[in-house]
């Protein structure tokens, strides 16, 4: 690595800067979660992320802990999900519930739940002992802050009259996380370095500059008085941490052949890279062929010949193409500075430093203080940061060839995480990829198709032992080992078949709005032909020529009997029957565009979807949450589960089911406001596809609460001082539910009509404008209001052409939209401009080449 000086991003050119009274509106706002303290709990610290590495960094001065993850640390190794006792255990389940029995029935059904899952682990840290000048550093001084703009966090501080500074992000390009140490005067820069972990492990000094760690996850989960001994094989791992420092000045030391020390650097740089040797959900570890030490070095050795500046440009392009896909910005009304520039934001798209402020170091408010006070001030560029924090973090944890975003995307910290860690089906694990289509990052979803496609193997064995079925199942929680059955646990969660099919759901969604044929034919329709064999099969002949599914819960949720007996296993609730629409409806219309809408299955498939069960409304008005009208022990239960067809699903809509719509309204207020962070932005949703935006802005206040984690109460939501959302403790999904729910307030759509704003809270958001958003049919959407009325919008599409209906208000239009041709309409849905991209972009350079109506930096042609 070269010697070089700090970088930072590139000013922008004198001709790209924008007016001062936008340059006045964005200084007010910067994209940045900001401390000025180190961090004091976990919550606190900063997250950084490629999809295979996770870091939180702290921000420590004396001493610094970089805590790491890799994403394919988990305990385990491939198990057995079948149980050749269950078709039997089964066979007493139903009867049970044909007679009524639903307590007994409840019983019987612990017998088809099985072993406890795997749980995720964590890599180690990275850890830094500065020298005891910096125990009396500058306190006013000290800054921290997570830069969203360039996804790097930064810390800087004052020790006598030095400035250090710290910048570190997770490179994907590179596969490497990166920190960078310096100070202002030459030599400044001492430190010790080691690397450690909570896990059984080995590390040690390579050559002159390098520290490797060698572990290994445990092969099962020991509870205590197991014997260890006995545990097999588990993933083993390793991590290289690479040190390269000034050549003009600074020696390196090797201390105990396990710690480098600095003493008297410019600067320092530090690249990490870590392997293991999983290699697949089917494979064991022991019988794995890779080396992880080994391919660490391989991957440092291109990284080597790069200066730190390379590699940051680098990871700058790879993230903001993704990240500068959406801008959103947000005002109260029309005295604000955001009211004076929408327009000029209209005719303009700034460059990828101008967006944002590229100050910060001088921030009088932390993100926590803003957090705490939003309650009164309401501030809306606070709703920007936790939108553009979304999008963040899904990047930061969810990238092509990489796991599947588990419950705390990629960040923990501890050996026994909550829940595992695991990937929940009954809710979480959908919630965390809501937001990718809509809110432009549909790459991020691959990791996601890659999961079902291992869940289908295992799938396949569990529905042909278990339930004697064709096709392939999953239940509501899995792993790294891509289980299957139903895990060992209260049957009210654990015995939920489910969990498959919702995740299909997610593989139609993909082509509604990517338009993409060959995933269409290769990769979904193949899933959704195995998930719809086993949904024939569990369908079973009920009374009144319904098809009905025995045993059915409601995730999570208890129901009282006639007799008064608590229970949980009837038939058919509303939310299985939801959820089988959904899928029998994405195959039938998948088999229409592939021409196969003649095959047997499809045929069979047309005949069971007039014999669903439809929604029922209870005498109170709401949506019944079972077939039958059950008494409700808990009325404000935290999931949502019977409301699945009106948000994520479709069966629910405002034009074609306005009675359901009303007891979809009655139920939200029978549920309250109060819960976890997840229910929480569920909740912002489902208002928001009811096109209520007071009650959907209500709910956004809710999230937007301060949690401190010395006082935390479980199921009350909030956000931790580093905007991580709380379950308490931190699930990630409220973080993703979040951003998927704003979009669906600014823009919802189906494959055949465009919604816009139809949840725009406008008494608290009155001018503003979002460009980037995706809809249906592989449209893109920029949208601009003023004082709560939509003043232009533009839609285009890509490589596209169709036909939609426009909604605004009470007015309609049918716009055709050909490919490669941008829209502009007026707040009266007339077309007032079009634009040829092609065309248009070969004749323009300079800031014009950027306009495009908001054509993304990913998307545009030059």
């Amino acid at each position: 690595m070269e010697d070089e000086e700090r970088v930072l991003v590139q000013e922008p050119e004198e001709k790209d800067i924008l007016s001062p009274t936008m340059i006045q509106s964005r200084s007010r706002r910067p994209l940045k979660v900001t401390f000025k303290e180190p961090a004091k709990h976990w919550t606190d610290a900063l997250p950084i992320g490629n999809g295979h590495l996770g870091a939180m960094v702290w921000g420590g001065v004396a001493s610094e802990v970089i805590q790491l993850n890799e994403d394919t640390l988990w305990t385990g190794t491939p198990g057995n999900y079948t149980d050749y006792s269950a078709p039997e255990a089964l066979k007493q389940v139903r009867k049970l519930v044909d007679q009524g029995d639903y307590a007994e029935a409840t019983a019987a059904a612990a017998k088809l739940t099985g072993n406890p899952y795997e749980a995720y682990q964590l890599l180690g840290d990275i850890n830094l002992v500065f020298d005891d000048s910096h125990v009396t550093y500058v306190e006013e001084s000290y800054h921290r802050e997570l830069d969203l703009n360039n996804a790097t966090v930064r810390v800087k501080y004052t020790v006598d009259d030095v400035e250090f500074t710290r910048e570190h992000f997770a490179s994907y390009p590179q596969q490497a996380i990166v920190t960078k140490i310096s100070g202002n005067k030459p030599g400044s820069v001492s430190f010790v370095v080691s690397v450690d972990s909570k896990l059984q492990h080995y590390s040690y000094v390579h050559g002159k500059n390098q520290i490797i760690i060698e572990g290994s996850c445990p092969g099962k989960r020991i509870p205590p008085g197991v014997n260890a001994n006995d545990n097999p094989k588990g993933i083993q791992f390793s991590a290289v941490l690479d040190l390269q420092i000034s050549n003009s000045r600074g020696v390196m030391h090797i201390l105990e052949d396990k710690h480098l020390r600095v003493e008297g650097s410019d600067w320092a740089v530090l690249v990490l890279v870590a392997s293991s040797s999983f290699d697949g959900p089917l494979t064991k570890p022991s019988d794995s062929k890779r080396d992880p030490t080994s391919e660490s070095l391989s991957l440092l050795g291109p990284i080597r010949k790069l200066s730190h500046s390379d590699i940051f440009a680098q990871h700058l392009e790879d993230y903001q193409n993704l990240f500068h896909r959406v801008s959103l910005q947000l005002s109260k009304n029309s005295n604000s500075t955001l009211g004076n520039v929408v327009w000029q934001a209209k005719k303009y798209v700034p460059s990828v430093t101008d967006l944002y402020f590229e100050g910060g170091e001088h921030d009088s408010v932390s993100t926590a203080e803003r957090v705490k006070s939003f309650q009164n001030n309401e501030d809306p560029s606070l709703i920007e940061l936790l939108f553009q924090y979304g999008r963040y973090l899904l990047i930061s944890c969810s990238r092509p060839g990489s796991q599947v975003a588990n419950l705390q995307g990629i960040w923990n910290k501890d050996l026994e995480p909550a829940w595992d860690g695991a990937p929940h089906l009954n809710i979480n694990l959908e919630m965390n990829y809501w937001p990718s289509l809509p809110c432009n990052l549909s790459e991020c979803q691959e990791p996601l198709f890659d999961f079902i496609s291992s869940l289908s193997i295992n799938g396949s064995k569990t529905a042909e032992v278990n339930y004697e079925a064709s096709g392939w199942v999953v239940h509501h929680k899995s792993d790294i080992w891509a289980r299957s059955s139903a895990s060992q646990g209260d049957v009210v969660w654990a015995m939920w078949p489910m969990g498959g099919a919702w995740l299909c759901v997610h593989l139609w969604e993909h082509y509604n709005y990517t338009m993409d044929q060959d995933f269409l034919e290769n990769k979904a329709y193949p899933l959704l032909e195995g998930c719809v064999k086993f949904l024939l099969d569990w369908l079973i002949e009920g009374s009144g020529g319904y098809l009905e599914t025995n045993p059915s819960t409601s995730p999570e949720h208890d129901f009282i009997t006639s007799d008064g007996k608590p229970a949980c296993v009837s038939y058919s609730s509303t939310m299985d029957m939801a959820i089988i629409k959904e899928v029998f409806f994405a195959i039938i219309s998948a088999a229409e565009i592939l021409g196969r809408n003649k095959d047997d299955l499809v045929e069979k498939v047309k005949k069971a979807q007039l014999r669903l069960l439809p929604t029922k409304i209870a005498k109170d008005g709401s949506i019944m949450e079972w077939a039958q009208e059950f008494e409700d022990p808990e009325v404000h239960h935290r999931h949502l589960s019977h409301l699945f067809g009106l948000y994520p699903g479709h069966t629910i809509t405002l034009e074609k089911t306005p009675d359901l719509c009303k007891a979809a309204e009655v139920s939200l207020y029978k549920r309250g406001e109060e819960g976890p962070g997840w229910s929480t932005s569920w909740k912002i949703a489902l208002w928001a596809r009811l096109q209520n935006s007071k009650n959907s802005y209500n709910m956004i206040k809710r999230l937007i609460n301060l949690v401190y984690p010395e006082q935390e109460t479980d199921f009350k939501g909030g956000l931790y001082s580093n905007l991580f959302a709380a379950h308490p403790p931190f699930q990630i999904d409220a973080n993703f539910g979040f951003i998927a729910a704003l979009a669906e307030m600014f823009l919802q759509s189906t494959i055949t009509d465009v919604y816009l704003l139809p949840a725009l809270p406008a008494a608290k958001w009155a001018n503003g404008y979002v460009k980037g958003l995706r809809a249906r049919g592989g449209l893109t959407v920029d949208l601009f209001w003023e004082e709560g009325d939509l003043q232009e919008f533009n839609l285009w599409s890509k490589d596209h052409s169709c036909v939609r209906i426009l909604h605004y208000r009470e007015a309609t239009v049918t716009a055709a939209v050909s490919s490669g041709v941008v829209y502009t309409f007026d707040g009266l849905l007339k077309c007032v401009k079009t634009l040829n991209i092609l065309s248009e972009v070969a004749c323009s350079r300079g800031p014009e080449a950027e306009t495009l109506c908001g054509v993304s930096v990913g998307e545009r042609i030059v």
